[in-house]
């Protein structure tokens, strides 16, 4: 397809936004690691709840939505949506704690919260297995979604689209820090909900289309509309709304919704000006990531079984994809060739940003953890802010490397996502309790750690196999995952001692002062099931409020503000 005048002036002109933001920023960001990794420590909820969001927009993710879509319908986003009770959990229970430990990253929490050598050596450990590999995997799948989005926009190959985008995240995250990524996050924001809106709105009203009713009248399309699956049928049930609700939302580790919150979502509630804005920063990010910003891309993968019924008719609208990335996630890109010039360049622009958000949080993430983590904890202890900085900008070139080349084997955004899952399984609800269980130790969650992984591995190699071992269904390959994981961590908790008793006395004084650990509890509870419910009904509302179920709609409003006054008085009965 061609681009016209106007969209290469917006997009080129967001480029320079983006880099002019980095390098405004790059000289207070440069000063120290502080400075570079938590921006000082001042930053409002607002800025840091809309770079949450930002950051889990990713490239791959409307492709994912709109893969899930046609494959499963509306209900099969349960297998993400579930993940709402977890991020509930941290606003409730955690963001707080994480705020008032004063710690640098996530991973320096394992030796405030244990000892010995063990307890350094998980910190080093998680440092490079967290930092390095997963976050390169993660970056991976979001390069896939820019080749695929970089072929169908520009007719680019795979390398023209990582040599061109990967040079250009690189800079801006390495010279601007966390500060040039929070202010980046916030113009891509504003840039994607615009964008992917009016997309919508215009993909909608195509002839092809007829506008809404149409749309969802459509025999093809009006069987794939419900949000919840059909309760009689248990080989859709199960999987897709059960298995996700009563099992992974507390038991996984999935970056992003970490059970007790971690990773770059912690780094932004520890940079935080105080311990409130952590709340509201959480709060907020949960509330837009699951309810508001979904329906645009739900309403483009409904309109795509119309445009593009089966994945013959995506390849003859593309013949010269390689047939291997030609995948139901392929479908949302596709259809934004429809749009017209001046829109096409904002969505084009919305969907650059979304993948240079996500590529950036995570280097900066992933080099926080090599800097402070390894570098500092067990190679230079007496190397300077400026050499800090500089080692953190050295691994963010040599992790957007990495992820490049793997983007390269990867075949679908679901793929990605099924894998990270599997690799998590069961060691979620260690992070749940390792805050209050005293008995928790460093060898519980390095069980958690090589079991978890190990039966991941297993089952990737089985399903790789021309003749599995076993034929397992992949909702119960993570259930048992799950429950071996957590059986061996618990029996290795039970078996192992505790850590020392002066280290125990110093994390809780830190976190819990003199109070009791569960202190305030019914209220934080009441506050979690209040923010659950008024999220899930205002997704509902506003899907109800598009297919035309106005009474149904305006009913699961008013829920939504009575769960909004619970939810404010629990905030004020726990501060």
């Amino acid at each position: 397809m061609q681009l016209s005048t106007i969209d290469w002036i917006i997009i080129i002109s967001f480029f320079i936004v983006f880099i002019i933001i980095g390098l405004v920023v790059a000289k207070k960001s440069g000063k120290d690691s502080k400075s570079f990794f938590l921006s000082d420590r001042n930053m409002p909820w607002w800025l840091l709840g809309v770079s949450m969001v930002a950051t889990t927009f990713a490239a791959d993710t409307p492709n994912f939505v709109a893969g899930v879509i046609r494959e499963d319908g509306v209900f099969g986003n349960w297998i993400w949506w579930s993940f709402l009770l977890t991020g509930m959990l941290t606003v409730f229970f955690y963001a707080k704690l994480w705020r008032r430990s004063g710690i640098t990253t996530d991973l320096e929490f394992y030796e405030l919260r244990y000892s010995g050598k063990s307890a350094a050596f998980l910190r080093g450990f998680r440092a490079i297995y967290l930092g390095v590999f997963f976050n390169i995997v993660i970056m991976a799948n979001v390069c896939l979604a820019a080749i695929k989005i970089g072929h169908v926009m520009f007719g680019l190959s795979s390398y023209q689209v990582l040599l061109i985008a990967s040079p250009v995240v690189v800079i801006y995250s390495a010279f601007g820090g966390l500060k040039g990524v929070l202010l980046t996050d916030f113009v891509q924001f504003i840039i994607a909900m615009v964008g992917s809106i009016w997309a919508t709105i215009y993909i909608v009203n195509m002839p092809e289309i007829g506008g809404i009713e149409k749309l969802l009248s459509t025999p093809a399309v009006a069987a794939k509309t419900a949000m919840l699956p059909d309760f009689s049928k248990p080989e859709l049930l199960i999987p897709l709304l059960i298995v996700p609700l009563a099992v992974q939302w507390w038991s996984v580790w999935y970056p992003g919704a970490e059970p007790g919150g971690g990773g770059y979502i912690a780094q932004r509630m520890l940079a935080a000006k105080d311990e409130k804005h952590a709340t509201w920063a959480t709060l907020f990010f949960n509330f837009a990531h699951y309810a508001l910003r979904p329906w645009p891309w739900i309403i483009i993968g409904l309109a795509s079984i119309i445009v593009f019924p089966n994945l013959e008719s995506l390849q003859a609208a593309f013949p010269d994809l390689n047939p291997a990335f030609v995948k139901n996630d392929l479908s949302y890109p596709a259809m934004l060739t429809f749009l017209p010039a001046g829109l096409l360049g904002i969505v084009i622009t919305s969907l650059i940003a979304a993948f240079m958000s996500t590529i950036s949080t995570h280097l900066n993430w992933g080099s926080s953890y090599v800097v402070n983590d390894f570098y500092v904890r067990f190679i230079r202890k007496e190397a300077t802010g400026k050499e800090q900085v500089a080692v953190g900008r050295i691994s963010t070139v040599v992790m957007m490397i990495f992820a490049a080349l793997l983007a390269l084997v990867l075949e679908e955004a679901r793929d990605g996502f099924n894998l990270l899952l599997s690799i998590g399984a069961g060691t979620g609800l260690l992070f749940i309790l390792r805050w209050f269980w005293s008995r928790i130790n460093p060898y519980s969650e390095i069980a958690a750690m090589l079991i978890s992984f190990v039966i991941a591995a297993f089952f990737f190699i089985n399903g790789k196999m021309e003749t599995p071992m076993v034929n397992i269904a992949g909702h119960w390959q993570l259930v048992l995952g799950v429950v071996i994981t957590t059986i061996g961590w618990v029996l290795v908790t039970l078996l192992t001692k505790p850590s020392k008793a002066e280290t125990l006395n110093s994390f809780n004084s830190l976190i819990f002062g003199n109070e009791s650990k569960f202190k305030g509890f019914g209220m934080k509870i009441l506050g979690f099931f209040a923010g659950v419910v008024g999220v899930y009904c205002s997704l509902f509302a506003i899907g109800n409020f598009i297919y035309g179920n106005n009474v149904l709609a305006f009913s699961l409003s008013a829920v939504v503000l009575v769960c909004g006054f619970v939810i404010i008085k629990s905030f004020q009965k726990t501060d």
